[in-house]
């Protein structure tokens, strides 16, 4: 895979399966604009990657739950890049997890604005970035599209409701919407969901069908693929990656 001459802008950019992309984008010749909300962690992200592969990398600070940041991350990555080819969407997370709900509060006792920054986070974000980078990329007659999905918007979550929710919405209302209008402009939208991924511990104990978890260069890998020349017939699919954790059903 040649990426020489392509941008990526990648949310989510300073951890995690982000930052593997952006490494993995760079090192096979692409530019990356790596948007993240911890801006001290994104500083050595990006030194990281121009250390090796100079003026590849691009930080910018961005909270996904704000539009005027989405929109600055891409006029910037076009100012300095040319164009935008690849959006990867990573952003997100649980918000139970993330914020520190207590295990023993239900659904209902959850507070509202723990599901409210969910929902913002994981569905507003990537629509966002997609109505955003979209003025490009109808511009350029170009561009692809990536959501990340998960296996928790087929399987749902009795206490985090509204990760599900988002997730269901981005892997499928809002993948082949997309879709659907980009395809007259040379713009694709795919959807990558994982199953469990060993960027936490914990993913481990999630079963699959054949019996461990992913590992993170397995997902980047696809995403990887769907980016390259290889990849240009796949559009408006949710891919499920997830070992068979979906294929095993109520026996799980």
């Amino acid at each position: 895979m040649d990426f020489a001459g392509k941008t990526a802008i990648v949310s989510g950019a300073a951890s995690g399966m982000g930052l593997l992309f952006s490494q993995n984008f760079a090192d096979l010749g692409g530019n990356v604009v790596m948007a993240d909300v911890n801006g001290q962690a994104l500083e050595a992200c990006v030194a990281g990657i121009n250390a090796g592969h100079t003026g590849k990398a691009l930080g910018l600070v961005c909270d996904v739950r704000a539009y005027d940041q989405v929109q600055a991350v891409c006029r910037q990555a076009t100012d300095v890049f040319g164009s935008i080819d690849v959006v990867v969407n990573f952003a997100g997370g649980s918000s139970v997890r993330i914020q520190n709900v207590p295990g023993e509060l239900e659904f209902p006792d959850i507070p509202i604005d723990v599901f409210d920054w969910g929902l913002d986070v994981n569905l507003k974000g990537p629509f966002y970035f997609c109505h955003a980078a979209m003025k490009f990329m109808r511009e350029q007659q170009s561009g692809l599209l990536v959501n990340i999905g998960s296996i928790t918007g087929e399987e749902g979550d009795p206490r985090g409701a509204d990760y599900a929710t988002a997730k269901s919405g981005v892997m499928y209302g809002l993948t082949k919407s997309m879709a659907h209008y980009g395809g007259k402009y040379g713009v694709r939208c795919v959807c990558v969901s994982p199953g469990p991924v060993l960027t936490r511990a914990a993913m481990a104990s999630m079963k699959t069908a054949i019996g461990r978890a992913g590992e993170p260069q397995e997902i980047v890998d696809l995403i990887l693929f769907i980016a390259s020349d290889k990849g240009t017939f796949i559009n408006g699919a949710n891919i499920l990656i997830d070992g068979g954790r979906n294929a095993l059903g109520r026996a799980r």
